[in-house]
């Protein structure tokens, strides 16, 4: 554990002190800062429903971004090999990098909790769906920084990394989409590997533990998969 906690110190200020860390969080904040005040304004329904849906396909697009530099980068300046060679064991490395995306992650989140807020002061929300919302959209941060992660450790080209995830995310977003044309049991399997099936049931205040089961399950099954890259380099 004090390994993790050097690690993770170190995994900490290299994305807190990344322009591309701080660009997303703007671009992230703003965009749904402005959506919020269009929707309050335009609806004067106190909701967040059409937020949590957006939030959810700006960090399908952002997570590639903060995640892409996390093997690729020390794979390109050679460092990679140099913590590997530490005595350190490889999940403690790939804890500390996942860690330290999620909780920029999860900061955007708690920052953007004004809206609820904001909502509580001013109007008389149902706070089941808004608490069933942020949770969805951490469970989904979880899955999204792990599966960035594994592509990263894949390759040493950050674009490469940033375009493959960006692409399993699509797919599994629109997972469901084919399940129709599948023959059973295939068709079963693409709508239980949906994004957005599991996602949509927390903003709707239904909290299932099979949706949470999903995330949780294919998160640690990718870090478990990341930790044998690494191992077998």
């Amino acid at each position: 554990m004090k390994a993790l906690g050097v690690l993770l110190h170190k995994e900490l200020h290299a994305t807190f002190t990344s322009p591309v860390g701080y660009a997303v969080g703007a671009v992230f904040l703003l965009v749904t800062g402005y959506t919020f005040s269009l929707t309050l304004f335009f609806t004067k329904v106190a909701n967040l429903t059409y937020i949590f849906h957006q939030m959810y396909v700006l960090l399908v697009l952002l997570v590639p971004v903060l995640t892409m530099r996390s093997f690729a980068e020390e794979r390109r300046a050679d460092t990679l090999e140099l913590l590997l060679t530490a005595p350190v064991h490889e999940v403690w490395i790939v804890l500390a990098k996942f860690l330290a995306s999620l909780l920029l992650v999860l900061g955007l989140l708690f920052l953007s909790g004004a809206y609820a807020v904001v909502l509580g002061l001013y109007g008389d929300p149902d706070w089941a769906p808004i608490y069933g919302g942020y949770l969805a959209l951490a469970l989904l941060a979880c899955l999204l920084v792990s599966v960035g992660m594994l592509m990263s450790s894949l390759t040493e080209n950050q674009v490469v990394a940033a375009t493959t995830s960006l692409g399993i995310f699509l797919m599994l977003w629109f997972a469901d989409a084919v399940a129709y044309i599948l023959p059973a049991p295939f068709d079963l399997l693409c709508i239980n590997l949906s994004l957005i099936g599991h996602f949509t049931t927390f903003v709707r205040g239904s909290l299932f533990v099979s949706d949470a089961g999903y995330y949780i399950t294919l998160s640690l099954l990718v870090l478990f998969l990341t930790t044998r890259v690494l191992s077998e380099r």
